[in-house]
């Protein structure tokens, strides 16, 4: 059984409880764990993808899919995993289908608004932080998506190597490795900074 979701309020049923609800097409059980998972997926999403309106479409059609195959969750196994799997599928998909279009510049499609606001700090400070946060999104963009997909669910979800390796159907030794290399490509990267 999974853990209790830690978006779920203490009086609310966990994520578990909710699938199984969603399982007998229990349509509030649906919502509800759709309002409770909607903003992680985008965050997810528009971290792999990079574009903020595209994970707003992504992330809808992630509880689309999540409800139209609910019968194919196992549930011996956590939800968080099983979510941001469709979520990343679906993010992956769309980038594969955007290196296609030649037509469409990266600078057009890389649209994310900056990570975190920079601090209240002086001029110069403030700029350099924003250069900074600007830095360390371009070194996650440049990254190939099969790294990037392993350093958002490790690094920003908190997800464990089992839990990545079941939401990218892979093997946790697959995804250490991948952390292991997509943690050298992007200290390279920035190394001015640290």
């Amino acid at each position: 059984m999974s853990a209790p979701s830690p978006h779920a309020h203490p009086s609310e049923p966990d994520d578990a409880a909710l699938m199984h609800r969603i399982q007998i097409s229990d349509e509030s059980a649906f919502a509800q764990l759709m309002q409770r998972w909607e903003r992680p997926v985008k965050a997810v999403i528009a971290r792999i993808v990079l574009n903020t309106s595209e994970a707003e479409d992504l992330a809808q059609e992630t509880f689309v899919r999540l409800w139209q195959h609910r019968d194919r969750f196992d549930p011996s196994k956590s939800v968080k995993p099983w979510i941001l799997g469709i979520a990343v599928n679906l993010a992956r998909n769309r980038l594969r289908w955007w290196r296609r279009r030649p037509s469409i510049a990266l600078d057009d499609w890389t649209e994310t608004p900056e990570a975190g606001s920079a601090p209240a700090t002086h001029g110069s400070q403030q700029l350099e932080h924003a250069e900074q946060t600007r830095a360390v999104r371009d070194a996650l963009a440049a990254l190939p998506p099969h790294f990037r997909e392993v350093l958002v669910l490790f690094e920003f979800e908190g997800l464990s190597y089992a839990d990545i390796a079941l939401a990218l159907g892979t093997t946790p030794k697959t995804v250490e490795n991948r952390l292991t290399r997509g943690r050298e490509k992007l200290r390279l990267q920035l190394r001015r900074w640290w």
